[in-house]
């Protein structure tokens, strides 16, 4: 049988070979920008199987740092709750934050919020965890530009009470609960008593390595290389009384260069867990006869969590009116989208800017809306707005041209080669469209030069996932991504949401309100306007509801993975997933 060093070093045709790390003296006093390599496995490069879970979809090449804080940090420093834990990890089934260094927290009649912290949490050096940690984490955030500085747009204040509890309060001018319930979920909580000493030296604590990382989660780094990345159970975590002991002793992330290659290794079990885009991955339970399982048995098979669409710019002659953009939505099979682009991983794409199925999002979902402001499949309709509506008519090569000359086309479909999924949603909707006379042509080009041409505005129609990954403050993020126009700058200048600069007076009230109301019902109400706006407007199509992320598990060597119809944890890699290595068995 294969060893998982075996199949991996054929998956990369020998190019590929697991190497054994040096071994080094542990360091005493371990700081952030220390470059050393924790001591590896025995000589063999062989850990034991039934203590090992291997790990894929998150590592793509070297490892470049352990930090936090940091660009480009390897797994499972940002990637999972593993190493450094949150106050609370968001749970997307629940829609809410599981416990984690915090114990609650609640919202007081005078805008400020009561963090309460559990008394037992330690960092892996045996230094105790407290308020002062996390004062200090978000603190740091005003002195450099890092991922969680914007945490300080909606808060005035954050001040410890005592070491066990904390106290927000938030901006009068800019008060949103949402996101300060995100960002207590989301981000890491640093050891003060090894970082500050740095920021006083005047270092820039986003640019250490912190190739020795002292965390407080259930797993400690023991070594990295540029094959692979493993952690270790650590025997002293302080959650052992609240959480249980994890079950994996070891954990080992590959460093594979594909997709394909993460695929045919959880095929064949030498991964046991997976993040990445595996076609038609029912095949490997029906035609392989493998143990392999996702969160729901049957199509979608993921969660939902993001909408990757379409977005229209609307400085563009022809698509600046409204008729033809809803034109092009009414020519999209959106049935064909999802079953052929994305091999069912999703349900059919409807109008509108909320997910219809699966989310705590879901019930402000309404039918008669989509029915009355938006659009379906139906050709015939989008050929009725072009000559009944719009008076275009049709030329000899099958496009139709506006009464002022504007012909529909061509327009550029852009999405990032390579992206297969998005690059087959875009060539449908190409079909489609001309298959009604808009002319629509589909543009790949590298991830890089996508990038740019999105954030600055310079594209036709260009596909995009805004929103990004599921939080306490969704769906407000999504509608805030696609439709706020606040504080952004005109075409040619980089932006970074709202990238064809919609416009609509009655948005920015609509989205303030929602963040400052702890009301329910005047929520929902206020996100139901929004969405009216969205499809009368029709500033994006929607094309595929996506997961936060992709969950998949071989149950060969581990069992206890969750799924929709055993939920004892979510299905997520990150945040409250995190819970699943404490379920897991080995067989």
């Amino acid at each position: 049988m294969f060893t998982p060093r075996k199949l991996i070093a054929a998956l990369l045709a020998l190019t590929f070979v697991l190497v054994v790390g040096c071994t080094t003296k542990k360091n005493d006093t371990p700081t952030p920008d220390t470059p050393t390599t924790p001591s590896t496995p025995a000589a063999t490069d062989e850990l034991p199987r039934k203590e090992t879970l291997y790990k894929g979809g998150f590592q793509w090449g070297p490892p470049a740092n352990f930090n936090p804080i940091g660009q480009n940090s390897a797994w499972p420093t940002q990637a999972e709750m593993i190493l450094y834990e949150p106050l609370f990890a968001y749970n997307i089934v629940k829609g809410a934050g599981d416990p984690i260094i915090g114990e609650s927290f609640k919202w007081n009649a005078d805008n400020t919020m009561t963090i309460k912290l559990r008394k037992e949490p330690k960092w892996s050096d045996g230094k105790p965890l407290t308020a002062d940690d996390v004062v200090w984490t978000f603190e740091y955030s005003k002195k450099e530009s890092i991922n969680h500085t914007p945490f300080w747009t909606y808060v005035e204040k954050m001040e410890k009470v005592n070491d066990q509890e904390i106290k927000i309060t938030l901006n009068p001018k800019n008060p949103n609960k949402g996101l300060v319930e995100r960002d207590i979920m989301f981000v890491r909580i640093m050891p003060k008593h090894i970082w500050q000493p740095l920021a006083d030296a005047g270092k820039k604590l986003s640019q250490e390595l912190n190739m020795n990382p002292v965390g407080s989660g259930p797993y400690k780094l023991k070594s990295q290389n540029d094959q692979k990345i493993i952690v270790e159970r650590d025997d002293n975590y302080w959650g052992k009384g609240v959480f249980g002991t994890v079950g994996p002793k070891y954990i080992v992330h590959p460093i594979l260069k594909s997709n394909d290659a993460f695929n045919l290794a959880l095929q064949n079990a030498e991964i046991d867990w997976s993040q990445t885009f595996a076609p038609q991955i029912w095949k490997m339970w029906e035609d392989q006869k493998q143990p392999v399982i996702t969160w729901f048995d049957k199509a979608p098979y993921h969660m939902p969590a993001s909408i990757p669409m379409a977005i229209i710019n609307l400085n563009k002659p022809g698509l600046k009116d409204p008729l033809v953009r809803k034109a092009i939505a009414y020519s999209l099979d959106t049935a064909k989208v999802a079953e052929i682009a994305f091999t069912k991983y999703s349900i059919p794409a409807k109008a509108g800017l909320l997910i219809p199925e699966g989310l705590p999002e879901s019930p402000m979902f309404d039918q008669k809306d989509v029915d009355e402001f938006g659009w379906k499949y139906d050709p015939a309709k989008a050929v009725q707005i072009l000559e009944g509506q719009l008076k275009a008519k049709k030329g000899a090569d099958g496009i139709y041209v506006l009464p002022d000359g504007t012909r529909l086309g061509p327009w550029k479909l852009t999405a990032p080669f390579g992206w297969t999924d998005w690059n087959s949603a875009l060539e449908i909707l190409s079909q489609s469209a001309k298959a009604v006379g808009i002319d629509l042509k589909t543009d790949f080009p590298e991830q890089p030069v996508w990038n740019d041409a999105r954030n600055t505005g310079n594209f036709d129609i260009i596909m995009d996932s805004p929103g990004g990954g599921y939080s306490p403050a969704h769906p407000w993020e999504r509608f805030r991504a696609v439709m706020d126009s606040r504080n952004v700058p005109k075409i040619g200048e980089v932006a970074y949401w709202n990238y064809n600069r919609f416009t609509n007076a009655a948005v920015p009230g609509l989205l303030d309100k929602i963040a400052a109301t702890a009301d329910d019902k005047e929520k929902a109400a206020a996100f139901k306007e929004l969405n009216k706006i969205f499809m009368q407007n029709v500033p994006a199509i929607p094309l595929m509801y996506r997961p936060w992320e992709f969950y998949e598990a071989n149950e060969k060597f581990w069992t206890g993975f969750p799924t929709a119809k055993n939920p004892t944890a979510p299905p997520q890699h990150n945040h409250a997933g995190r819970a699943i290595y404490f379920k897991l068995k080995a067989k």
